[in-house]
């Protein structure tokens, strides 16, 4: 498929906040314009205060929109269009804080506040599954680039391959594009394993704290699918492959805001170094009279080359913040993504043809070819002709027929074949040689291939010896070919008796299964060798006593560690609460005493050293909450997750009740309807009976929780630090 060109999609996506600016930052109706009413102060008087208004016009602008509405607007189409073979980009820019990590990955502890990346998981494997006609594979890799460094965030995985020797670095490559050479690829079969990864790379990923971001990103983040689809049919050599990079750009800073210091203040330079060559790269694709780019500025602008101007369907989502304090900052990401509207890519399908496929292509067309041909020698009742190599017989004869018809004894040659035109061409040269080596020796003529020529009359003098010796190893190998398949047979018949005695062998072995899956059945089915039928409720005490009963053992199990973990909850909820009160008293106090001593007038040394204890005093409640609560959300986590469990386990339970009564107490048809609504009247009260929000969640919460488990959090345990709850157990 010819490439098209195209534009780079950008969106800008308002971080929610309480102290919105609406008189700085204006959301017209149209949900595509922003107006930025912007007050400079300048050192020169005549234009301090000075008013200036700026408009920018983008793909839209999200205020207030969910997370499931952003990828619908913003990622849904780039997916689809990677599982059709186009290259995409998804990538996120803006100023720390103003929520670029949670729109790409969103947050870990709730299901439907999902990032765009456990999304577009989700819409990869969901069209996998619809797809049946092609079979596709997907790999995964996970980049970080920290201080001008590239680390492979799944290198920890068992199996995966040892870091290269020379490092990893980014490599460019004609047919191939950019790559990172040494970074490791995981084959995935479902979402749950994607996700897997996913939690494994958000664990290894370097964060820190500053003013303006507790969890800030120190480092760039670049999470790749890698899809390849092939159709079912093994004929086609045709397949597509695809590239899709989700990217997490770590934020500009301003040192002033942040104050960092130290380690941050290295990360913070490094991370505005690459911001700004990623800006000049952009600037130059914007402009069409630049013919240089500087792409190799930086590890960042050099790995992300094919998406900002080659082959690939790229998407910017420019977050911002809405408060008046940072319109600096906003200005210049809006700027940005003015600008990265600019560029035009040139998306096309990436097809590729698989050598070992094509070759049975060709192979397949081959015999066809000769099919048709020898249908057409019978219509034309011409002598069938075969399309093998000419034999060392045949070839004498036509050597003979030559030399006849150069003598002048054969009138004309019959053709029956083009291999036989080939071979008496081959022979009609050896004699135009044969005869130039002559003339040369005669008349003392001396040329640059006389030892070729003599070589060649050699050859074809001795021919007529040579072909009794190969006549004769012909046949010897013929008959040595018939010696090794009277050994292959008696070996066959050899082998017959000793397979037979397996054969005999296993079937005891499988009427002894047979008889014990009879015997499971019956005891399964003891209830029908009742008289009376019993009551369904009566049936699913007995279900429970006996064949489910290691499911109820498991939903009993299940139901004790949430009540243990709500306990828990319960315990620190009210821990929180007394820790907030605290705080409310403190701060009380402390106002109370700022206002006695502005009344008075004065300061007293007296008076400064409560104050002090206030402050001090607060800052630790404060710190003790902020840890308090850090350990209470991931425990409400936790019970949601415990009570998904416990929901489908009971579900799983009364599907598996009802294949057991229906197999043990069959009802007749006019029966059916009326005790199917008795059922359902009956088993609505019933507390086993809720069902899970949404049932596409369980690879989530399962990935989730194997990363709890992996990164050992204080959730497993209580706030007395005693032991560690059980663990959940799922339904097999």
């Amino acid at each position: 498929m010819e490439a098209h060109s195209s534009v780079v999609r950008v969106f800008v996506r308002i971080r929610p906040t309480a102290n919105f600016s609406h008189d700085v930052i204006e959301c017209l109706p149209d949900g595509q314009t922003v107006n930025i009413h912007h007050r400079k102060d300048s050192r020169k008087p005549q234009d301090k205060n000075q008013l200036r208004n700026h408009s920018f016009r983008l793909e839209g602008v999200l205020q207030g929109v969910s997370q499931e509405e952003l990828y619908a607007r913003v990622c849904r189409q780039v997916v689809l269009g990677a599982l059709d073979g186009y290259n995409g980009t998804v990538m996120c820019f803006g100023q720390t804080g103003s929520g670029k990590t949670y729109t790409m990955t969103g947050s870990t502890e709730s299901y439907k506040q999902r990032g765009v990346i456990p999304r577009a998981l989700q819409e990869v494997f969901r069209e996998v599954d619809k797809r049946t006609e092609h079979v596709f594979s997907v790999h995964l890799s996970y980049l970080e680039i920290y201080n001008e460094t590239l680390v492979d965030l799944l290198s920890s995985l068992q199996g995966s391959p040892s870091p290269s020797p020379r490092g990893m670095a980014v490599i460019e490559e004609a047919g191939r594009g950019v790559f990172i050479r040494g970074l490791s690829l995981h084959p995935v079969h479902n979402e749950e394993e994607a996700l897997n990864l996913l939690f494994e790379g958000e664990l290894n990923h370097i964060i820190g704290s500053h003013a303006l971001n507790r969890n800030s990103s120190r480092s760039h983040s670049i999470f790749t699918v890698h899809i390849e689809s092939r159709l079912r049919t093994l004929s086609d050599a045709k397949y597509v492959t695809s590239k899709l990079n989700l990217v997490d750009l770590a934020g500009s800073e301003r040192l002033g805001k942040t104050g960092s210091e130290g380690q941050m203040f290295k990360e913070a330079m490094y991370i505005n170094k690459s911001l700004s060559f990623l800006e000049q790269a952009i600037r130059a694709l914007a402009d069409r009279r630049r013919e240089h780019v500087p792409f190799r500025q930086t590890k960042l602008t050099h790995a992300l080359k094919d998406s900002l101007g080659g082959n690939c369907n790229t998407v910017l989502v420019a977050n911002i913040y809405g408060e008046a304090a940072h319109i600096e900052e906003t200005l210049s990401t809006l700027r940005f993504a003015s600008r990265m509207k600019c560029v035009r890519t040139n998306p096309a399908v990436n097809e590729h043809r698989d050598p070992a496929a094509q070759i049975k292509k060709l192979e397949k067309d081959v015999q066809m070819l000769k099919e048709e041909l020898s249908i057409y020698n019978t219509l034309a009742k011409r002598p069938s002709i075969t399309n093998e190599p000419l034999s060392e017989a045949q070839l004498a004869e036509i050597h003979s027929q030559v030399q006849r018809y150069l003598e002048g004894n054969l009138e004309e040659i019959s053709i029956v074949s083009i291999r036989q035109v080939q071979a008496v061409f081959t022979q009609f040269k050896l004699a135009v040689q044969k005869v130039k080596a002559q003339l040369c020796q005669t008349y003392n003529l001396v040329e640059k291939d006389q030892s070729a020529n003599t070589a060649a009359i050699e050859e074809m003098d001795s021919r007529g010896s040579t072909d009794d010796v190969k006549a004769g190893s012909f046949e010897a190998s013929h008959q040595s070919l018939k010696n090794n398949e009277r050994l292959e047979s008696a070996s066959k018949s050899k082998l017959k008796p000793v397979q037979t005695p397996e054969k005999e062998e296993e079937s005891p072995e499988s009427d002894t299964a047979s008889q014990a899956t009879q015997e499971s059945q019956r005891a399964g089915n003891e209830p029908v060798h009742l008289d009376p039928t019993p009551s369904k409720a009566q049936a699913f005490e007995d279900f429970k006593v006996g064949p489910g009963s290691k499911i109820t053992r498991i939903l009993k199990e299940n139901n004790a560690v949430l009540l243990e973990r709500r306990r828990v909850l319960r315990q620190l909820t009210e821990e929180v609460n007394a820790v907030k009160r605290e705080i409310d008293c403190t701060t009380a106090s402390i106002q109370q005493q700022q206002e006695t001593r502005g009344g008075q007038g004065q300061s007293l040394v007296l008076e400064e050293e409560p104050d002090a204890t206030s402050l001090m005093k607060l800052r630790e409640l404060t710190g003790l909450y902020r840890q308090r609560y850090e350990v209470l959300r991931d425990i409400k986590a936790d019970v949601n997750y415990c009570q998904h469990l416990v929901d489908q386990c009971r579900v799983h339970l009364l599907s598996e009740f009802e294949n057991w009564y229906e197999k043990s107490f069959p009802v007749p048809e006019e029966e059916r309807t009326k005790e199917k609504t008795l059922e359902q009247g009956d088993y609505n009260q019933r507390p086993c009976e809720l069902l899970p929000d949404d049932c596409s969640s369980e690879s989530f919460h399962n990935a989730r929780y194997r990363m709890l488990k992996r990164r050992n959090t204080p959730v497993q345990k209580n706030s007395s630090g005693q032991r560690r709850l059980p663990h959940i157990l799922p339904v097999s």
